[in-house]
């Protein structure tokens, strides 16, 4: 088995990568870390608040063994002892760690402290993994023996993998989109206010609209052999966050290169990734995409959960009557599991198996 360290373990994308990883074929647990607040308690106190109540978000039950593993310090545990390491901290902690780690291990982050790294690919599974060959020039630069991988922002995990598809069948000029972003997104720690959030939406996510005006076109790019030429596309976005627990809804406007009909979009969007789908990787749902003809559909608390928190729903494709050669659609995606844990153990599989080929 391989083992695995999760690092920022007590917090929300922490605590879903626990359950996205007990069980599982090719990997074992074997190290929790956290800040040092946690450090030396058992996980199962680690996580009590200072009213002794537990702070475990996800619905699955804590796994006893688990429970009773003892949370060691982020910042002073050795990396060596573990084959791969999945960073959920913070960016600005992220900053700090990730190279340290990265000197012996390979770390695949959900933060955004090495997005926008020239020598560093974000992995979106099924839509860009040949970037991953940029890894070895990452290592030669900074003369690591593992590397840093970050997920995209959860936001646009969903928008990138609906885009894919049109860019490479229509090309795609601009793309207009507004979120509707769940609290989950937040953390647990501060979180969000239950007074801000009840029969409340919050028009602006501070630092959130730049991330995905920018994010997109890195990972929509091509890889060249030496670097990363990014998309020729703008994007302008307005990001909100709205009163929904998991999932995020973005309601897209796609200028296409190539005029095109909602059945061309919908057919390449339904038949779009299957050849990863099928590479054997036990994160990877059966469709990347569903294409849904309800007209009130894709919903959060209805969709979420498709392939397992790992598909996008997408809905409501129509031509749009103002854009030219204008397309329009509503997309989902879980922002706790494809979004950040369980896409980050998809982006793992897949360099285990085909990259570091360890499988």
């Amino acid at each position: 088995m391989i083992r695995v360290a999760i690092v920022g373990a007590t917090g929300v994308v922490g605590q879903q990568a626990i359950v996205s990883l007990v069980n599982h074929p090719w990997f074992k647990i074997t190290t929790l870390a956290a800040s040092e607040r946690s450090a030396g308690k058992v996980y199962s106190e680690a996580l009590r608040d200072t009213g002794g109540a537990s702070r475990w978000w996800c619905p699955e039950e804590l796994p006893k063994e688990i429970g009773e593993m003892t949370v060691e310090n982020a910042a002073e545990f050795d990396p060596s002892k573990v084959d791969i390491i999945i960073s959920t901290v913070d960016a600005g902690v992220a900053k700090e760690l990730e190279p340290k780690y990265a000197k012996t291990t390979p770390v695949i982050s959900t933060a955004s402290a090495f997005r926008y790294e020239d020598d560093t690919p974000i992995l979106v599974g099924g839509v860009n993994m040949d970037h991953a060959k940029m890894i070895s020039i990452q290592q030669q630069k900074r003369g690591w023996k593992g590397f840093v991988v970050p997920k995209s922002n959860c936001t646009i995990s969903g928008l990138v993998v609906s885009l894919k598809p049109i860019l490479d069948q229509f090309g795609v000029k601009q793309v207009v989109m507004t979120s509707l972003q769940a609290m989950s997104g937040a953390g647990r720690t501060p979180g969000l206010s239950a007074m801000d959030m009840m029969e409340n939406v919050i028009p602006y996510i501070p630092g959130e609209e730049p991330k995905v005006e920018t994010e997109p076109q890195k990972i929509l790019g091509t890889y060249t052999g030496e670097a990363i030429k990014h998309a020729d596309f703008g994007i302008t976005a307005t990001c909100t966050r709205v009163p929904v627990l998991d999932g995020h809804l973005v309601a897209a406007f796609v200028q296409t290169e190539k005029a095109s009909s909602p059945q061309e979009v919908k057919e390449a969007m339904i038949n779009f990734g299957k050849d990863f789908c099928q590479l054997g990787l036990p994160s990877s749902p059966r469709n990347l995409i569903e294409v849904t003809d309800d007209p009130f559909r894709p919903q959060p608390r209805m969709d979420r959960e498709r392939g397992g928190g790992m598909t996008v729903t997408v809905g409501r494709i129509r031509k749009d009557p103002i854009i030219e050669n204008g397309i329009k659609y509503v997309c989902l995606a879980h922002n706790t599991k494809l979004g950040a844990a369980k896409g980050a153990i998809q982006t793992v599989e897949y360099l285990v198996k085909y990259y570091l080929k360890w499988i």
